[in-house]
């Protein structure tokens, strides 16, 4: 498969170098006074699922962009980011992309949200360096560790991509994200999502999955954090049920259940997500 930047799907239109030479593209909503001019005060950024990518949180922008300074990566291996080598991208090395972004864009309090793989990656961003955000969140993610058969189920992963490539594993996966009556509701939808995910590297897809496969368990990074954190579910997500969302929290946890949406509630219920996004932020304000 082709990775020509064409046919990639990324709304990422800034570039900047962060850990050894890696191409961090991402979207910025205010890219020359950081929403300055129109009194924005508040930076949120987003990060995107497994084989997704900036694009992932495009249908929550218009809403988002009135009152807060958006920026979304695409992280790496993903969307038009670098794909490095490695055999790992473990969410440490993923955390130390995005604080060298927030540090070089001289973010100093953002509000952190990831989805699925974003949200494991925002809590080991959580865990060493704190002191940048202003309070953080996971979107149909978990601080749990895989258990025995998710772990068995990465190194199915694993096997199906460099047997057949990213294209088929993509359109093996990306249905079970939607919930289940979305596939014939939001036909455009899903199939636009499949778009998204043929733009993933190989290695980067294979990367994760053992990346995701060996991270730790991640509860008590909310339990002692002192930082507001937002906790969103899926009523709907065949993934990652509301429990495993749900499994930690401190006395500033917010909890969502996003009802009638899958895996992928930025994409299924984006109303419903912005509004839920917007008053998180109030919160982290006020």
């Amino acid at each position: 498969m082709s990775r020509e930047e064409s046919n990639i799907q990324s709304i990422a239109q800034r570039r900047l170098f962060v850990n050894n030479g890696v191409q961090l593209a991402y979207y910025d909503s205010h890219p020359e006074d950081g929403g300055a001019a129109d009194g924005i005060e508040s930076t949120v950024v987003l990060l995107h699922g497994y084989c997704g990518c900036s694009s992932y949180w495009e249908p929550v922008l218009d809403e988002l962009e009135r009152s807060v300074r958006v920026i979304a990566p695409d992280v790496r291996g993903h969307g038009l980011s670098s794909a490095p080598e490695d055999d790992f991208y473990t969410m440490e090395l993923y955390s130390e992309d995005v604080a060298s972004m927030l540090i070089q864009l001289q973010i100093h309090n953002a509000v952190l949200l990831g989805h699925s793989l974003g949200g494991y990656i925002t809590l080991a961003l959580a865990e060493k360096y704190d002191k940048k955000l202003s309070g953080f969140g996971l979107i149909h993610s978990t601080p749990l560790p895989d258990g025995d058969a998710a772990r068995q189920n990465r190194d199915k992963a694993v096997a199906a991509l460099q047997a057949d490539g990213v294209e088929a594993f993509v359109r093996g996966l990306v249905p079970k994200l939607f919930a289940e009556e979305h596939l014939d509701s939001m036909k455009d939808e899903v199939e636009r999502a499949i778009r998204i995910g043929i733009g993933t590297s190989l290695q980067g897809a294979i990367g994760t999955a053992k990346g995701m496969k060996a991270r730790p368990d991640r509860s008590h990074v909310i339990e002692r954090s002192t930082l507001p954190v937002l906790l969103v579910a899926g009523e709907k997500d065949r993934l990652i049920s509301k429990e495993s969302t749900f499994a930690a929290g401190n006395g500033a946890t917010e909890r969502v259940e996003l009802g009638g949406a899958g895996h992928m509630g930025m994409i299924e219920r984006p109303k419903e997500m912005a509004e839920t996004i917007l008053r998180f932020v109030k919160k982290v304000r006020g």
